[in-house]
């Protein structure tokens, strides 16, 4: 029974070891301009010995590193996690095509967005080619979908218990002042947006920039294509926009999900 207990034991402080280590990752990566090792203890609320132990691990193996200015960012060796992210969230053939075909159309910066185990995440993403464009958006998780449209839109067509479940795992933060930030507000926003088919982001995650998204035809709601538009040319191309998303989105496609 003692060498159960003592293996037991061992085994306790190396799961919570790797958790540990992957908190302080998360923490670095969501930090702005990295953290410096009190920081990071008092953020994960860990002893000060077990923050440095960590923290010199993942230096060791190059996961971290330290900048000038004494705070830890990220470091060669998390460029690779980043790369394996990309190529296994690899976007389905037929958003490509689609993606391209917006920009082509419109000038302005498309994207495409999913539902990928409970989360939704920007997919593929190419630049616009007016000559005053959005900047290109960041694929991987869209954090504050609340704020976005083509996460509006997403939350909106899912079925009830996974838009309540993603609704509960994530905060309505403020990101400007159009943004919406109660729960009530928002059940009555997507309500609209299930209506109308049609999700608009009115400088709801950036000031200055609008967005408009539909869903992808035969998708099951599943999949959204976007564009990011400056306001003001938003405001005068609306219309026109909010047509060739819906024709691009509706096109038939042989690689398109039954």
């Amino acid at each position: 029974m003692h060498e159960t207990r003592e293996n037991d034991a061992a085994s306790k402080p190396r799961v919570r070891s790797a958790a540990r280590a992957i908190y302080i990752l998360l923490a670095v990566a969501r930090s702005p301009q990295g953290l410096k090792a009190k920081d990071i203890s008092i953020a994960l609320k860990l002893p000060r010995q077990a923050t440095y132990h960590l923290i010199h691990t993942l230096l060791a193996v190059q996961m971290l590193r330290k900048n000038a200015h004494g705070a830890y960012v990220l470091g060669l060796g998390a460029s690779a996690i980043a790369d394996g992210f990309s190529r296994h969230l690899m976007p389905p053939e037929y958003l490509g095509p689609r993606v391209r075909m917006l920009v082509a159309a419109t000038g302005e910066t498309a994207y495409a967005s999913g539902w990928i185990e409970g989360d939704v995440i920007a997919l593929l993403a190419m630049r616009g080619s007016a000559a005053v464009s959005t900047a290109e958006v960041q694929t991987g998780l869209a954090s504050q979908a609340h704020a976005r449209a083509s996460g509006k839109l997403l939350i909106a067509l899912a079925e009830t218990s996974e838009r309540d479940e993603y609704l509960q795992r994530h905060k309505l933060t403020k990101r400007t002042k159009n943004t919406i930030t109660s729960r009530s507000a928002l059940a009555a926003e997507l309500a609209v947006i299930r209506k109308q088919g049609y999700a608009i982001d009115d400088e709801e995650f950036t000031e200055g920039v609008c967005c408009l998204a539909v869903p992808i035809e035969g998708a099951g709601g599943r999949f959204a294509l976007c564009i990011s538009v400056p306001k003001d040319r938003f405001e005068a191309n609306r219309k026109n926009y909010l047509k060739i998303l819906r024709e691009v989105a509706n096109l038939q496609n042989e690689n398109k999900p039954a």
